[in-house]
């Protein structure tokens, strides 16, 4: 998993929790990298899992909230830091359509060495969108807030729904409806 992850999940931890938390999480883990991240660096997705498991212990929020509010909070930094990615699209729908045939293409030029999911997506006749989400890291709760705040930046009305297409939540179907 690439370094900006780890980097941005610490940094949204120190602004929402404090540097002592950051300190707590990372001292109470077994992570190989000591938690040192650089944002270019690549890491064992465990090391990502231990983190939120040990803040949800200690901030008493579900695990699926916490990488759920981590999504909403990593949109950010990937506006901040690809705004072309953004700029290209002229709303949500064609945003999260352009994720595997545009953004994903674009960032394995950067990074050749990331894992990254996919989704497969299709624009119904009714308006509504279904993603089609499928990752061995199962971190569709990443994703649902990904798509929630791209919903917001482009200041569009649109509920999303979930249902998860297997039991380990490798495969997971996103419908993002007009509200």
């Amino acid at each position: 998993m690439k370094g900006i992850v780890f980097t941005e999940f610490l940094e949204m931890v120190e602004k929402k929790f404090g540097y002592e938390m950051v300190d707590t999480i990372i001292e109470k883990s077994e992570l190989e990298s000591e938690g040192i991240y650089t944002a270019i660096g690549t890491y064992d997705h465990s090391e990502i899992v231990q983190l939120i498991i040990h803040l949800s212990s200690e901030t008493n929020i579900d695990v699926e909230t916490l990488i759920k509010e981590f999504g909403r909070y990593i949109f950010d930094a990937f506006l901040n830091n690809y705004p072309m990615f953004f700029d290209a699209s002229p709303n949500a729908l064609e945003f999260l359509k352009s994720i595997d045939s545009y953004i994903h293409v674009e960032v394995n030029k950067l990074y050749p060495d990331a894992t990254l999911p996919s989704f497969a997506t299709e624009i119904k006749d009714d308006g509504s969108m279904e993603m089609i989400y499928r990752s061995e890291r199962k971190m569709s709760s990443l994703a649902f807030g990904l798509i929630e705040r791209t919903l917001e930046y482009y200041d569009e009305e649109y509920t999303v729904s979930r249902e998860f297409l297997n039991e380990d939540g490798s495969r997971v179907k996103f419908t993002i409806s007009p509200a």
